[in-house]
């Protein structure tokens, strides 16, 4: 397999590689991770199942679209393949510090540079990809709400009852999501899709973000999760602010937002998360009321 993989690599950086050592990286909860070097170049591999391949093909194409805008920092594509029994991504390995040096106030107005600067004339993507595990839809809508109640909320609360596990009547809850976005007039830019501290990080660079899920969407998005999994800090939301203010209203629209993902959390984990959807959609329909 590594042979494989190291074969791959030099065919694609047209340079002579051969794996001289690897090592096992933890943090990550889907794949095996690891950093392999030679004398000279290191790269970071994922690994997973061979019918995987679908994966890690929409993290690569997520990937160039970020590189292509040029305002945040994410690792380049190196390869993508099978083994005989394993499927893989190759990426170019970056070196991250402990030490931000005030780097998140930077994150935040790259963040919304990038928002500014990808424009599209519609919500959606050109493929379907994934969001963890669960596969993400992204049929093109012009209509931002029906796009997100529908691809996003209901796609969610039907892989739920497919495991029969009922939130209420979907369509309701589709159609209470579409309202409370009704006066809201988002234009579609790329968005990260999966933005929270465990897929940021800095190096002497700067600010660097992986692991995406993107397409094309609203910005609030990406903002909304930035508050749902260990708030980032104030320097962000200040560089983002400084750059791309949000309208208002956004602090009822992040919990529609941030639904999405603590649903999609309710099918891959289960437990605790289905309490938290539940809970949060019970938030919904009090706002949905007044």
């Amino acid at each position: 397999m590594w042979q494989s993989i190291g074969q791959a690599i030099a065919s694609e950086t047209g340079q002579s590689f051969s794996i001289k050592d690897k090592k096992p990286i933890s943090g990550g909860d889907i794949n095996l991770a690891f950093k392999v070097n030679d004398e000279h170049h290191s790269y970071f591999i994922k690994l997973n199942d061979k019918n995987r391949l679908s994966h890690f093909e929409a993290e690569a194409y997520s990937l160039e679209q970020l590189r292509a805008i040029e305002t945040l920092i994410t690792p380049e594509c190196i390869a993508v393949g099978t083994t005989l029994d394993k499927s893989y991504i190759v990426l170019s390995h970056i070196d991250f510090c402990s030490d931000n040096g005030g780097l998140w106030y930077q994150l935040g107005q790259q963040l919304a540079q990038m928002h500014k600067n990808s424009s599209h004339g519609q919500f959606g993507w050109q493929y379907d990809n994934y969001l963890g595990n669960t596969r993400q839809p992204n049929d093109w809508q012009s209509n931002w709400r029906s796009f997100f109640a529908e691809q996003r909320i209901g796609w969610q609360l039907q892989l739920l009852s497919e495991r029969s596990v009922y939130m209420g009547d979907i369509e309701h809850i589709i159609d209470m999501c579409h309202n409370g976005l009704a006066h809201h007039h988002a234009t579609p830019c790329l968005v990260h899709g999966d933005l929270w501290q465990g897929n940021v990080s800095f190096c002497t660079r700067g600010p660097v973000i992986f692991d995406p899920a993107c397409y094309y969407g609203d910005r609030e998005v990406d903002i909304a999760m930035t508050e749902l999994f260990g708030q980032f800090p104030g320097e962000f939301y200040r560089g983002y602010q400084d750059i791309f203010p949000l309208a208002e209203g956004y602090e009822r629209r992040k919990n529609i937002y941030n639904f999405y993902h603590i649903l999609n959390h309710a099918n891959l984990f289960g437990g605790i998360y289905i309490d938290q959807a539940k809970a949060l959609l019970g938030r919904l329909f009090a706002l949905a009321i007044h």
